[in-house]
């Protein structure tokens, strides 16, 4: 069953959470389109937290800028649990932060490697290592991002605050 939108976090509770920890944090995008990392460097004082972002929309900028397998995109696609943990562990190397997120998935309108509509795998990496969950959101190509990118924001606080 879709999953709706959740509760929204609010990007000021990640950064709070972040400078109060003293921890930076990165962003590794593709169906958002730098949407997450928008929404970070909104907040005022966003600097003190956020080390960048990489919008890799393409496959070849997930490999080329984040070390994402490429064996592993042949054989599973871009909408995957592990390219989604490797994109963000790619994003922490890549920045030098602390905490980072990624998302990957299929905003629609047409499945996409196989996935429906709505598929979507939220990364996380931080010093333990990376690791990815899945989000089944309902609606249409505009409702999938932004519940994505509201789905990313609570991963990045979870891992903010349990780091």
């Amino acid at each position: 069953m879709p999953e709706a939108a959740g509760s929204r976090v609010e990007p000021g509770r990640v950064i709070a959470a972040a400078v109060e920890r003293g921890l930076t944090v990165a962003t590794a995008e593709s169906l958002t389109g730098g949407a997450v990392c928008a929404a970070l460097v909104d907040v005022p004082g966003a600097s003190a937290a956020v080390r960048g972002g990489v919008v890799s929309y393409h496959r070849d900028v997930k490999v080329a800028l984040l070390g994402v397998d490429p064996g592993r995109l042949a054989s599973h696609g871009a909408v995957d649990p592990e390219v989604a943990a490797q994109m963000a562990a790619g994003a922490r190397t890549a920045t030098g932060a602390d905490v980072a997120v990624a998302t990957t998935g299929v905003a629609g309108p047409e499945p996409h490697d196989g996935q429906p509509v709505g598929t979507v795998w939220i990364g996380v990496a931080t010093h333990a290592g990376a690791s990815a969950a899945l989000h089944q959101f309902a609606g249409d190509r505009d409702a999938v991002r932004v519940a994505a990118r509201d789905a990313a924001l609570a991963a990045l606080l979870e891992a903010v605050e349990t780091v």
